[in-house]
Parts: C-alpha cells; sequence; structure tokens
C-alpha cells in the first residue's frame, strides 16, 4: 500500500481535496508530504497502513472532523492544492467521458462479426446440445443403450467441456447487457466481474 491506494477513502471519507490530490498522477510526489499532515490529524504514525487502519475504525463523525483539519491544514502549507485537485478531477472527467462516446461509437458502428458471433455461438451450443441428447433419446426408443453409456463414460470430459462452453456464454449474457446499458445511459456497467473485484477490494 502508498498514499495513493488512499485517495479515494480519505475523498469519500470527508477530505475530497487531499483524497484527489493523492489518487491522482502526483499522488506519488506529493503523498507523503500530504500524508503526515493526514497522519498528524488522526494521531496516527504517518504510513498509509496506519491511516488506512485509522479511517477504517474511527467513527464517522470524529473521522469527518479530523479530516477536515487536516485539510485545512494542508491547503495553508500548500495554497495550490486545491488547484491541483481541481486540475486532476477535470482531467479524469475528461478521460471518463472520452472512454463512454468511444464505448458508444463502437455500439453504434459494430460491424457484421461484432453483432452476429455471440449469438451464433448461443445459437450453435443449443443445437448441439439438442443433437446430442436427441441421439441417446431415440437410440433408448430403439431399445440401444450403447449412446448412453458412451455418454455415460463421457461423463467428466462432457462436463469439463460443456461447463466451459457455458460459461463462455454467461460471460456473454452479462456482456451484452452491460454494453446495452451502457448504450442507453452512456455510462459503463460494472458486471460480473466488476462485482467480484469490488468485492475482493471490501475484504481487504
Amino acid at each position: 500500500m502508498d498514499w495513493r491506494d488512499l485517495g479515494g477513502a480519505l475523498a469519500k471519507a470527508g477530505a475530497p481535496i487531499i483524497g484527489t490530490a493523492l489518487g491522482g498522477p502526483f499522488g506519488g510526489l506529493i503523498g507523503q508530504a500530504i500524508g503526515s499532515v493526514v497522519a498528524d490529524a488522526l494521531g496516527v504514525e504517518a504510513t498509509p497502513a496506519a491511516v488506512d487502519a485509522a479511517v477504517r475504525t474511527t467513527a464517522a463523525p470524529d473521522l469527518a472532523a479530523k479530516l477536515s483539519t487536516a485539510e485545512t491544514e494542508a491547503q495553508a502549507r500548500w495554497p495550490a492544492l486545491a488547484e491541483i485537485a481541481r486540475a486532476e478531477a477535470e482531467l479524469a472527467g475528461r478521460a471518463i467521458a472520452d472512454t463512454n462516446a468511444t464505448m458508444r461509437a463502437e455500439q453504434a458502428a459494430g460491424d457484421v462479426v461484432q453483432r452476429w458471433w455471440r449469438p451464433l455461438y448461443a445459437f450453435e451450443l443449443t443445437l448441439e446440445c439438442a443433437a446430442f441428447w436427441a441421439v441417446v433419446i431415440v437410440a433408448l426408443a430403439r431399445r440401444d443403450t450403447a449412446p448412453l453409456d458412451a455418454a455415460i463414460n463421457a461423463t467428466g470430459l462432457l462436463t469439463l467441456y460443456w461447463g466451459a462452453r457455458f460459461a463462455v456464454l454467461g460471460v456473454y449474457v452479462d456482456g451484452r447487457s452491460r454494453e446495452k446499458l451502457t448504450a442507453l445511459t452512456g455510462a459503463p456497467a460494472n458486471g460480473v466481474v466488476g462485482a467480484v473485484v469490488k468485492a475482493v477490494r471490501r475484504g481487504k
């Protein structure tokens, strides 16, 4: 962990200027100096880990008051800090806007392969499964158990094969839903992977 990792948490907890400055591209340069001010306000050692622990364990009202003090102290020491934070916020906003515009353009101008490979994949997988079980059922109707025996013997292989293919289909369904939401709202939608990443980060 370094000081830049604390930018988002500090901004949410009541220090938006400090948090934005730490989380931006200049966070690595100014992190130690600003971090020491935050640490002094929280009464802990001037290390990212100590500050992070204090942010997590201090009651919200006390934390907000202490961080407000830190923001006042930091701006008194470095008058340009607010300008740095504002510039970094504007740059981040422009980057997000550009990304959203690119995503919308890609959705609108998708070529034939982009539009059709995933639906065709789902259609082919459905026919494949239907054909497989149709062969087994027809064979059983004729009192021929060989196809069923072969399927049972290959259970492990079939489970691995279809498990992987249906996993790809599941990712497609989730991704397509997010693409539609992005096209409608202009904002990127978090999918399953994004939810897992957030959950892991919260658990740290």
